[in-house]
C-alpha cells in the first residue's frame, strides 16, 4: 500500500503508538479514507493511480505526510478518549490546506500529471494558451 509502518514511525513515536492501538481492520479503513481524501482532492488533474503506485523514495513525500496524517486523525476518532486528538486534528487541517493549495496551484506536488487520450500531457491544465486562427481583411 501507499502509507507503510515507516511513514508512521517518522510522523513521531505518538503516531506509532496511536496505529499499534488501533485495531487492524480501522487502520486499514482509515488508510484508505485518506487515499480516498486525496484523490478526490487531486484526480482532476494529476494521475492518482501512477501517483499511489509508486514505493520508496518514488513516493512525493509531503503527499505522504499528508495521508498519515489524514489517517492518523481517522484512527483517533475510533480510539477511546481520542488521545492526542487535539494535535491530530491540527495535523489533519494543515493537510488539508495542502491539498487545497495543490488545486490552487501554489503547490506543485512531484506526481505525474494526467494524459490526454493523444498522449497530451496536463491535459486538465485550466490554463490554457493559444490564439484564433488570423483573419485576413481581404476583401
Amino acid at each position: 500500500m501507499f502509507i507503510t509502518e515507516k511513514d508512521y514511525i517518522q510522523v513521531g513515536s505518538e503516531a506509532l503508538k496511536i496505529m499499534q492501538q488501533s485495531q487492524e481492520e480501522n487502520r486499514v479503513a482509515a488508510e484508505k479514507r485518506a487515499l480516498a481524501r486525496i484523490a478526490s482532492a487531486l484526480r482532476g488533474r494529476y494521475d492518482i493511480e501512477k501517483a499511489f503506485a509508486a514505493e520508496g523514495d518514488d513516493r512525493d513525500q509531503e503527499l505522504v505526510g499528508c495521508a498519515v496524517d489524514i489517517a492518523l486523525w481517522h484512527m483517533v476518532a475510533a480510539l477511546p478518549q481520542r488521545m492526542g486528538s487535539e494535535v491530530r486534528e491540527e495535523r489533519y487541517k494543515a493537510a488539508l490546506d495542502y491539498l487545497k493549495d495543490i488545486q490552487a496551484g501554489r503547490v506543485t506536488p512531484d506526481i505525474p500529471l494526467l494524459e490526454g487520450p493523444d498522449g497530451e500531457e496536463d491535459c486538465n491544465n485550466p490554463v490554457r494558451y493559444g490564439s484564433a486562427q488570423k483573419n485576413h481583411y481581404i476583401w
